[in-house]
């Protein structure tokens, strides 16, 4: 049997690389004005955030964005970057969903080749993911596969074998779920009113 001692400076620098790895996200609300992204993208690069990504949408007002980012690091430093957010004029909210039941999605374009293994193989594990093929060439299909990070990473490791040619991703978004309900649930017709029981003066 071995037995491993770890220093106390080697336990804190392991604590921190795992801190470093965590991933938050943050949304902002943002006014549709020309050279608001590349004013906040210029605040975070110049502070040298460890933005994983960022998603910019339109919202369901026309004057307005949503940006969604994923900031990789510890409670500070998601705290630092929502403390310079709230500073820009132009933006109007920021959203801390550190504490939030959320929803997120992340959507993702591949173009994979079918010249050593056919098109079965890789449409097998696509249905397996209920991922689309969107565009078949003579030797490559092109799939769309949305969901969390964790399944498209699954998806991308399965498809590498087969070479991948090109891929893209547009980064997560997320909204707040209000109530807890079930999709089940949500689906269900409403209970008919019962009116045996009421009773109506005249």
């Amino acid at each position: 049997m071995v037995s491993i001692r770890l220093t106390t400076s080697c336990l804190k620098r392991i604590n921190e690389e795992i801190k470093s790895m965590m991933k938050h996200v943050l949304s902002a609300m943002v006014m549709n004005q020309p050279g608001v992204l590349a004013h906040i993208s210029g605040m975070l690069a110049s502070r040298a955030f460890n933005i994983e990504s960022l998603a910019v949408g339109e919202t369901e007002r026309p004057d307005f964005s949503r940006i969604t980012f994923v900031v990789a690091g510890d409670n500070k430093v998601v705290d630092q970057v929502r403390k310079q957010l709230e500073k820009i004029v132009t933006v109007v909210k920021v959203m801390d969903y550190r504490d939030q039941d959320i929803l997120e999605r992340d959507l993702m374009l591949l173009k994979v080749s079918t010249v050593e293994s056919g098109l079965s193989k890789v449409k097998e594990l696509a249905e397996i993911f209920r991922a689309k093929i969107v565009d078949v060439g003579q030797s490559h299909v092109m799939i769309e596969l949305s969901g969390p990070e964790r399944k498209i990473d699954a998806f991308i490791d399965l498809m590498r074998p087969f070479g991948i040619l090109e891929l893209v991703r547009t980064g997560r978004i997320a909204l707040a779920r209000e109530v807890s309900l079930s999709v089940e649930d949500a689906l269900k017709p409403p209970t008919p009113f019962d009116t045996s029981e009421v009773e109506i003066e005249v």
